[in-house]
């Protein structure tokens, strides 16, 4: 039985490196229908493939669910990011029923209108060290592979899953000044191009909050680590959910993720 949204948005998938968690992606997009779907960036992790060719099936696999969902009539708009900044040069092509764009302009179903990007352009390490950014995408997944030890032994122990990434970006001063930096020049993105928000991916951090200027800044999340999606009800609202493997359900967050809108005068 599959849940319906009015739209729903997915980020950093990095399919095509072993920290991609597929099974919880085919399985989420398997139980998951929509009118439009958008695909915001790092879906397929081409820096990955410098230091070795992985594909296993499985990711075959979503690749072709993906475009069985284009050929039944859903709206797939593909965002490139930094790790698949290839697919850019094929920006305004339309390939097996999917758009490729830069970015788009996104209208809820009550009215307000939000800037779709992966937000790479808004990362200085990015733009500006391509090297250093590479080279810490390599340590991100060797920090993922520890995490996974890690948790398999808190498992045996009869604990949950606990995630060293989403401690650090908590907890590092500097990390968490990176964060509140990005979403503040990502609101100002928005006041720029007069929307009312901002959906975005790249950081790995799903978030929904209000920001300077009566602005909203979505993120999407990841599929290597919190396997959480953005989406939009047939109401118009906004809300995070997360897929739950040992279940196969959907848990919508609560709280601070259904904003209040504030349109800009």
């Amino acid at each position: 039985m599959s849940t319906h949204y009015r739209s729903v948005w997915i980020s950093d998938t990095h399919l095509g490196t072993k920290g991609c968690k597929a099974e919880q992606l085919r399985d989420f997009l398997a139980h998951v229908d929509c009118e439009t779907l958008y695909l915001v960036g790092d879906i397929i992790d081409l820096w990955k493939f410098r230091s070795g060719f992985y594909w296993p099936t499985l990711h075959s696999e979503i690749v072709q669910l993906v475009l069985s969902k284009a050929q039944q009539g859903t709206r797939v708009i593909y965002i490139p990011g930094n790790h698949d900044e290839q697919f850019r040069k094929h920006a305004g092509m339309h390939f097996n029923g999917v758009d490729i764009r830069l970015n788009a302009v996104h209208e809820t179903r009550d009215g307000h209108q939000f800037l779709v990007l992966h937000g790479d352009e808004f990362d200085s390490i990015v733009c500006h060290n391509k090297g250093l950014a590479y080279i810490g995408g390599e340590a991100y997944e060797a920090l993922l592979v520890i995490n996974r030890w890690f948790n398999n032994i808190r498992s045996m122990l009869g604990h949950g899953h606990w995630s060293l990434s989403a401690f650090l970006k908590n907890k590092v001063k500097n990390i968490v000044s990176f964060l509140d930096n990005y979403q503040h020049v990502l609101s100002l993105e928005a006041q720029k191009r007069h929307v009312d928000g901002i959906i975005c991916g790249h950081i790995h951090h799903a978030d929904i909050r209000q920001m300077e200027f009566g602005k909203t800044y979505c993120n999407c999340g990841d599929w290597v680590e919190s396997c959480t999606a953005l989406v939009e009800h047939d109401s118009g609202r906004l809300a995070l959910v997360s897929w739950q493997e040992e279940g196969q359900t959907l848990l919508e967050r609560e709280g601070t993720l259904a904003p209040v809108y504030a349109r800009a005068a």
